[in-house]
């Protein structure tokens, strides 16, 4: 058996939304692969999130709001992409009580060289 079989083929919403958080985490760990992890994230109330150490891509999955990246500020919906490099200061503004994100962490300590 490959490494890759033991990567899940398939990560329904449902099971990512049931997925149980991870200690001192914010969001529940649905697969890992070399350095990308696939998580979830749907906050409640208020995003308390500090900059990470990998890049990040968020696709929203529900919801709306409001997505602040250092400067920059866009309003955000199901099926949209947004883009953190690594150590860049973000996180949801003013966001729907049914908000949920998948959340891709890759690539080295640091983030990618451009």
């Amino acid at each position: 058996m490959s490494d890759a079989a033991a990567v899940p083929l398939l990560v329904t919403l449902g099971e990512a939304a049931a997925a149980p958080l991870q200690p001192g985490r914010a969001s529940a760990l649905l697969l890992r692969h070399g350095t990308l992890e696939l998580r979830y994230y749907a906050p409640r109330g208020h995003d308390p999130q500090q900059p990470h150490d990998q890049d990040e891509l968020y696709v929203i999955a529900a919801g709306t709001g409001v997505f602040v990246r250092e400067e920059e500020r866009v309003r955000f919906g199901p099926g949209d992409a947004l883009f953190v490099p690594a150590g860049a200061v973000h996180c949801f503004e003013g966001f729907s009580d049914d908000f949920a994100a998948w959340v891709v962490f890759y690539g080295p300590i640091g983030g990618e060289r451009p």
